[in-house]
């Protein structure tokens, strides 16, 4: 027989940090700088790589896409904190927080992709210079992103139906700054098994595959780079990619901190922390990251900024 729904909530209770209740204005002016600075920084990288020829790569390209993902990751969640912060509405509906739910694991899902296309990209211009442009042509760049997009568009949605059909009888409280997977997990009151192993099946056949191409990649780069024999080419060779190395030690290492364990032995605590790295901390160090180890890309912010 089909298992019906039997929630009884309406609504869920987003607790945020409930641990500093005197620090509640404090955490509000810090998360809408940090805001503001992700919107500003990954703003101007859109923009810049928009304005200026000389950027029209295929890395500046995929650049702009990651920009879009964490002007997008931190209009998810960090809005509905702030509002919490400010004037303690911590409340949301049971769909808002499915959607809010799903949005997340959709852009977390294509940022991942990404990362890896960024890789293969980086590899390509490090393995193959010569054949770089003829490879990595736009119709490829185009089918690369795009498809990155898709992925992610379709791989929480099973997520999500499985969420909605769990049953919330119990308490209401969310003990995290938006509606997180595991966080939700932990408040159901019927068996959760079905979607462990989804989620398992999901980084077993589609996260590890990317996390493998990335690796790849860079065993080939890495390799690549020390058979150079020069020290200024080398430096030139590691310069090209190094921005990108960082965005995915960042990146990996916060994903596999956070989803390789099994849920029974996840903290919500530890979770909620490593959820602000990546939902958060990452999206505005990237920006920094790569316009600060880029010459070209400062290059072309000055261009900008004199109007020439």
């Amino acid at each position: 027989m089909e298992e019906k729904n039997i929630t009884t909530l309406t609504e869920f209770i987003i607790l945020g940090f409930p641990e500093f209740p005197e620090l509640q204005i404090f955490f509000f002016l810090l998360f809408l700088l940090m805001y503001l600075i992700v919107l500003m920084g990954n703003l101007t990288i859109i923009t810049v790589t928009c304005l200026d020829p000389r950027l029209h790569t295929p890395m500046y390209f995929f650049l702009c896409n990651l920009s879009f993902i964490d002007i997008s990751y931190t209009s998810v969640t960090l809005p509905k904190l702030l509002d919490i912060f400010l004037k303690q509405r911590q409340r949301i509906s049971l769909n808002h927080c499915f959607i809010q739910a799903y949005f997340f694991m959709f852009l977390a899902g294509t940022e991942f992709v990404l990362i890896s296309v960024m890789a293969y990209d980086r590899y390509v211009a490090i393995c193959y210079p010569l054949s770089y442009i003829l490879i990595m042509n736009l119709r490829l760049c185009v089918l690369m992103a795009v498809g990155s997009w898709v992925f992610g568009i379709f791989l929480p949605v099973t997520h999500t139906v499985f969420l909605s059909r769990l049953s919330y009888c119990g308490s209401n409280e969310i003990n995290h700054f938006f509606c997180d997977l595991s966080a939700l997990l932990k408040l159901s009151c019927t068996s959760t098994s079905a979607i462990e192993i989804l989620t398992l099946i999901v980084i077993m056949f589609e996260g590890v595959p990317f996390f493998i191409i990335t690796l790849t990649s860079y065993v080939y780069i890495i390799s690549t780079i020390l058979r150079i024999r020069s020290t200024e080419g080398r430096r030139k060779a590691f310069s090209t990619c190094s921005s990108h190395l960082t965005v995915v030690i960042l990146f990996y290492g916060t994903m596999i901190s956070l989803y390789i364990r099994p849920m029974s032995l996840q903290s919500l605590e530890q979770n909620k922390f490593l959820a602000l790295l990546y939902n958060v901390l990452i999206p505005m160090l990237n920006p920094v990251i790569y316009s600060l180890k880029n010459k070209e890309v400062k290059s072309a912010l000055r261009k900008v900024l004199n109007g020439k």
